[in-house]
């Protein structure tokens, strides 16, 4: 979905409500920025951001121009930002691939300016008893060998205010339309757009903000 339909209406998606109030030419930093889908619709969303990336791996060929990116292993390494130099940090399906976010947790509320706020994204608990989707997509947790462990948003909250962050909110990640989508699309062959609709209507991810007080 192209992000830039969601200028009018940033509520109808869980992610692109965070973007939104990002302050004008902010700087926003997204941690595990993997293929870049992510990076892409922030930019359709927010052209005026000023656009930052960390991943282990990463592909920086396909983020969005002027986009700064460094590899960071996120167990260990600092992030190459200044302290208090970011107005928003994005983190979405990191930490369930993580077995330490000590460090990340650390990190991310050195970098964040006062005001500033991180939005963390991560499985629900609901994924552990939900049906393998077997293959193609992820619907049980379990589905992707590379979650370590499932990170309730109590831990991620924990973690945060250890860092002296405040927590502003949690709840179920959704994209409304594909969530209305849902009862259509059950009925066409298996897709992309098809599963997404899906895991929107299951309410599949579970989020948490947080803010750097000011």
């Amino acid at each position: 979905m192209n992000w830039l339909c969601l200028r009018p209406w940033p509520w109808l998606d869980t992610r692109a409500r965070f973007v939104a109030r990002t302050p004008r030419n902010g700087q926003l930093l997204d941690l595990g920025s993997s293929d870049g889908e992510t990076l892409g619709h922030i930019a359709q969303l927010r052209p005026d951001l000023r656009l930052c990336a960390a991943d282990k791996f990463g592909q920086p060929q396909n983020y969005p121009a002027r986009c700064e990116f460094h590899h960071v292993d996120f167990e260990r390494d600092r992030l190459p930002w200044p302290e208090a130099s970011v107005d928003a940090v994005t983190c979405m399906h990191v930490v369930e691939h993580l077995g330490d976010l000590k460090n990340l947790c650390r990190e991310i509320a050195r970098v964040l300016k006062p005001g500033g706020r991180v939005y963390f994204e991560t499985p629900h608990p609901k994924t552990l008893t939900l049906p393998s989707a077997g293959g193609q997509f992820t619907l049980n947790f379990h589905d992707d060998p590379t979650h370590v462990r499932l990170v309730s948003v109590a831990e991620l909250g924990r973690l945060a205010r250890t860092e002296g962050l405040r927590i502003a909110a949690t709840g179920v990640s959704r994209n409304w339309f594909f969530a209305a989508a849902h009862p259509l699309l059950c009925f066409v062959p298996a897709s992309r757009q098809r599963f997404t609709a899906r895991v929107h209507w299951l309410g599949w991810s579970a989020y948490l903000i947080a803010e750097r007080p000011s």
